[in-house]
């Protein structure tokens, strides 16, 4: 921002990818908006307070997201510009579910034990006050691969491309440092994949298994995964993401897959990725690797930047009232209703003031 203003400080989301990783969505419940806000500017605390225990190699670190109804339920004034819910999808063959989530920890580290341990202590701020929706416990597997054998990751943006590509800036200013982050957690069919002979399975990505090298243009099929998430703008540029995913197995359960997290600036790209993905482009109906992986969980969170979790804006008026009050129109915690945005209604804009 200019004009002399300092920067907003962003949550860790440009920390480098870790080996472990716990993945917390939860919806809040009634009355519980309160307990939320008292947690919130001290999630930095609590990261530190656990981390130390490890220091300096442990890279422990938590990024918090917040959905489109929590956060009319937890903040008064202006809203982020893009929050809204996430979309599902139906397509002709495959389908991108919405589940609920009113917040996102995404807690990683060096070591599963330093995730374990904040999760733990975030929880125990929460008790009573929200209901987990979904917990994940991710992994690195070898190489930097998922479950399929494939390295993941490998179109990550870099050096000054990343901020550029992940925190949002004077578009929306109130919000600047922030980022909107998408999150889904797949489940592959491993025997049917394995079935598969490696020459087919590149064909599906679109790179080679061995090296990670893309495959030409002319061998590249078009409802390859590399080719359907590949976002470019009218005037050829390409739109980037920042994924962070993590392998995902249970052994009892049977059940193996992919914890799909990407930040972006603007959700438009991650969305748009998944709208090829799911209903096609151009001539082919949908992306080779959803017939092996499927969608099982959806949702969209924004995150914004570390010094607004530490500086919250008040809190709206319908939960300044008095506990027992009933308030009739407050917003249900699954966070998958239509919703207009504050911002659209209300006759002013409020000050960026209250948002540092």
């Amino acid at each position: 921002m200019s004009g002399g203003v300092e920067e907003p400080v962003p949550q860790t989301i440009l920390s480098p990818l870790t080996s472990a990783a716990i993945f917390l969505v939860v919806t809040i419940d009634e009355g519980g908006e309160r307990t939320v806000r008292e947690l919130l500017p001290d999630i930095g605390s609590l990261e530190r307070a656990v981390g130390f225990r490890a220091h300096p190699d442990g890279l422990l670190s938590c990024v918090t997201g917040v959905g489109s109804h929590a956060w009319d339920r937890l903040f008064a004034g202006e809203r982020p510009a893009r929050l809204r819910s996430f979309k599902e999808l139906h397509g002709s063959r495959h389908r991108a579910v919405a589940t609920p989530g009113d917040l996102l920890f995404h807690i990683r580290a060096a070591r599963q034990d330093l995730c374990l341990a904040l999760a733990t202590e975030i929880m125990s701020r929460l008790r009573g006050a929200v209901t987990v929706q979904d917990e994940v416990h991710g992994f690195q597997y070898f190489e930097e691969r998922d479950l399929l054998g494939f390295v993941d990751g490998t179109e990550n943006p870099t050096g000054a491309q990343a901020p550029a590509a992940v925190l949002v800036g004077e578009e929306d200013p109130c919000f600047a440092g922030g980022s909107h982050v998408v999150v889904q957690k797949y489940l592959h069919d491993l025997d049917a994949w394995e079935a598969l002979p490696v020459e087919a399975q590149e064909r599906v990505i679109g790179r080679r298994k061995l090296s990670d090298v893309e495959l030409a243009e002319d061998v590249k099929p078009p409802d390859s995964h590399v080719a359907l998430t590949t976002v470019t703008d009218a005037d050829g540029t390409e739109r980037e993401i920042l994924r962070d995913n993590m392998p995902v197995g249970t052994v009892g359960t049977e059940e193996f897959g992919t914890y799909f997290i990407g930040y972006a600036r603007s959700p438009e790209v991650t969305e748009t990725m998944l709208e090829r993905m799911f209903l096609g482009a151009e001539t082919v109906s949908h992306d080779r690797i959803l017939d092996f992986s499927t969608a099982v969980t959806g949702a969209l969170f924004f995150t914004p930047s570390a010094d607004f979790l530490e500086d919250l804006p008040e809190l709206p008026d319908s939960q300044s009232r008095s506990a027992d009050a009933t308030v009739s129109h407050r917003p249900g915690p699954t966070g998958l209703q239509d919703e207009t945005p504050r911002s659209q209604t209300s006759g002013t804009r409020s000050s960026c003031d209250q948002h540092r």
